[in-house]
Formats: C-alpha cells, sequence, structure tokens
C-alpha cells in the first residue's frame, strides 16, 4: 500500500485528507501537536483498514521530524508528504506594525524551515518511490495582500518559491504548492475570530488533491477551487 506522512493532521483539511486517503487504501502517518486529538483521529482513520501510526510532536523538532519519517519506513516507506501544519504568528492576525517579531519567526519556523526540513529527511525514501510526491498547503495570502496576513501570507509565499525549486532540483518527483481556498478551520477561526460568515469544510476541498495525486501533472502551484471546477 501507498504510504502517506501528513502534518497538522487531528483535524481540519490535514484530518479531511487523511481519512480520504485511508478510505483509497494508504497507510499513514499522522502528526500533531494535541495528542488527545490525534489519537481519535487515528482510531476513527484506523477503521478503515489500513495500517495508522500517529505521533504527537511539533514539526519544529529535528527528533520529531525525523521519528515521522522512521515511522513511514517501517511501513514501507514514503509515497507521498504533506506538508500541512501552519502557524499564523500572531492570533487573531496583526497588522506588520504590530506583529511581534517573535511570532514572526514562529510562523517561518513552522510554515517554512520544518517543511523544509521534514522535506530533506524523506527525500531518499521519496525518490525511492515510483510516484514520489510532496504536497505545500499554501494560501492565496501567499499571492494577495490581505492587511493583517503580511506575516502569515510571507511565510507562505516563501513555502511556495521553495516547492517551484524543488520541483525543479527533483524532477522526478511531483512537488505540488496547493491553494485550498477558504475553509471553516480552526487556523481561519483563530485568525479573524470576529469573522462569521460561513466558509466550505475542509472535506468540500478534499476532491482537488485526489485529482492531483490521480492525474499526476507538473510540479507547480494549483488552486483548489480551479481543479474543482475542471472536474
Amino acid at each position: 500500500m501507498p504510504v502517506a506522512i501528513i502534518t497538522g493532521a487531528s483535524k481540519g483539511l490535514g484530518r479531511a485528507l487523511a481519512e480520504a486517503l485511508a478510505a483509497r487504501g494508504w497507510d499513514l502517518v499522522l502528526d500533531a501537536r494535541t495528542a488527545a486529538v490525534l489519537k481519535e483521529t487515528a482510531a476513527a482513520l484506523a477503521g478503515h483498514g489500513t495500517r495508522v501510526t500517529a505521533l504527537p510532536g511539533d514539526v519544529t523538532d529535528p527528533a520529531h521530524r525525523s521519528e515521522l519519517v522512521a515511522a513511514a519506513w517501517r511501513l514501507g516507506g514514503v509515497d507521498l508528504l504533506v506538508n500541512n501544519a501552519s502557524a499564523l504568528g500572531a492570533e487573531p492576525l496583526v497588522r506588520l506594525d504590530g506583529l511581534p517579531l517573535d511570532r514572526l519567526r514562529r510562523a517561518l519556523e513552522v510554515n517554512v524551515v520544518a517543511a523544509l526540513g521534514l522535506v530533506q529527511e524523506a527525500l531518499p525514501l521519496l525518490r525511492a518511490s515510483e510516484a514520489g510526491t510532496v504536497i505545500t498547503v499554501s494560501s492565496d495570502a501567499a499571492a494577495e495582500a490581505y492587511e493583517t496576513w503580511g506575516g502569515y501570507g510571507a511565510s507562505k509565499a516563501a513555502l511556495d518559491h521553495l516547492a517551484a525549486v524543488l520541483g525543479e532540483e527533483e524532477p522526478r518527483l511531483r512537488v505540488w504548492a496547493v491553494d485550498p481556498g477558504d475553509m471553516a478551520t480552526d487556523l481561519y477561526a483563530a485568525a479573524v475570530p470576529d469573522d462569521g460568515d460561513p466558509r466550505p469544510e475542509p472535506a468540500s476541498v478534499v476532491p482537488a488533491f485526489l485529482r492531483l495525486l490521480e492525474e499526476r501533472p507538473a510540479s507547480g502551484r494549483y488552486g483548489a477551487p480551479s481543479l474543482l471546477e475542471g472536474r
């Protein structure tokens, strides 16, 4: 069975994607910081009959990243790495003139440095896979200027560029930066707590990710809304 590592997998988009992959027979290594929620998620996904390894921890910890890759190796390798774990920086978001620099550093550490660190750790197994794939979860804030989204958007823009370069450097892999569009997630609620407008559930954008895995287009940046419209 193919094996995927998914970070930030206890809820939101990470859990929805893990659920879809488990239903299709994928074995999974799941990461999140909250052990109890991750354990519940893993138990639910194991009901699909696939092997699920849940490892709570912080992706900024090199030892934890090594643990994730080692767990995938024990399941057979790494066919897919999904860098989904994200940090906003400030919660709620604030203008750049009031953004604490230590919170910006945290966003960059989680969203960029840790993501690259996990890719580096997993690359030997990804290269050995017949369909090695890296997905980095992006945001429209990486490409558009929205007030108060500067720190988070800058980190996602940096992640997009790393993904683009990785795709050039590793032509045998597929490397996709995917902007999922608006979603009702805890991350968005923490970013803009006063926004009560209804937003799509994360599960509604998962078919866009599955389409990429099925069709395997060239490495690059993709928007889930466009992928969903094209089905």
